[in-house]
């Protein structure tokens, strides 16, 4: 009975089956196609303003992601959601948030924006924040819990889920 116990908590993980990058990447086609079906200005995404913002925010979803990317490299942890997690990460970037990752995708995603997309795209922002946390971010705060009991309760109390 214990060797069973023991496998199944070998194999829990936060149980998201679909890679949380293709969120961002299907909200951008889908402000691309609602660009389509119901159009709305979009001449302020060519406004010397909009053309600063650009590089800006691109910059701070780099500043975001690749900290992000090199704490879970180093720990040789797994960005694969269907797999479990090997550390909880709570130094560098992650002091500061617990969703580095999440939350420079969010960015990335306005960078994309500013550079190809549309004023659905900006729209869509809201609703796409609601589905990460609701579909990713919930489901795997409840398996880190599971996993790393009063560690993880420390860090959620402590660092805050996006800033």
């Amino acid at each position: 009975m214990e060797n069973n116990t023991l496998n199944l908590a070998r194999r829990d993980h936060a149980g998201v089956y679909v890679p949380p990058p293709m969120f961002y990447v299907a909200t951008f086609f889908l402000s691309l196609g609602l660009q389509r079906l119901a159009p709305l200005p979009s001449a302020w995404l060519t406004t010397n303003a909009a053309h600063a913002a650009r590089w800006a925010v691109l910059a701070s979803a780099l500043l975001l992601l690749l900290p992000a990317l090199w704490r879970f490299a180093v720990s040789r942890n797994t960005l694969i959601t269907v797999k479990p997690a090997k550390s909880l990460q709570t130094t560098g970037i992650y002091a500061l948030t617990r969703n580095p990752m999440y939350l420079g995708l969010l960015v990335m995603y306005a960078a994309v924006a500013f550079f190809k997309g549309n004023t659905w795209t900006f729209l869509l922002i809201a609703p796409l924040v609601l589905v990460v946390q609701a579909y990713v971010i919930r489901k795997e705060e409840r398996y880190l819990q599971r996993e790393f009991g009063a560690a993880f309760e420390h860090y959620k109390n402590k660092v805050r889920r996006w800033l």
